[in-house]
């Protein structure tokens, strides 16, 4: 689970980068879920758009696909999202460390 900060780091990152990932009006697809997959795989984040002829909104497409990949939504603004899943093997990203609250 990504804190509010770690959040903020990975929209951050994701600013400048391309959108690689479209949903259209066929809406999810093993193709676009394997295409998603891949990228995360190698990029971590990535960033996708909805088309205005998907059946799906920005939100179900980013957790659907989130869900079938293991990966978090970042974030869902209009018709993009952006989602980012740790390489284990990899790791390509540092996220800010969480802090242990005292109790």
């Amino acid at each position: 689970m990504l804190t509010s900060k770690q959040r903020a780091y990975l929209r951050a990152l994701a600013n400048p980068i391309d959108t690689i990932l479209m949903v259209g009006k066929s809406g999810m697809s093993e193709d676009i879920v394997k295409q998603a997959d891949d990228a995360l795989t190698a990029r971590e984040i990535i960033k996708g758009k909805v088309l205005e002829t998907s059946p799906l909104s920005a939100r179900e497409a980013a957790e659907e696909i989130a869900g079938l990949t293991s990966s978090e939504v970042v974030q869902v603004i209009g018709s993009k999202f952006v989602l980012y899943r740790r390489n284990e093997k990899e790791p390509k990203i540092t996220l800010p460390k969480v802090r242990k609250t005292r109790s």
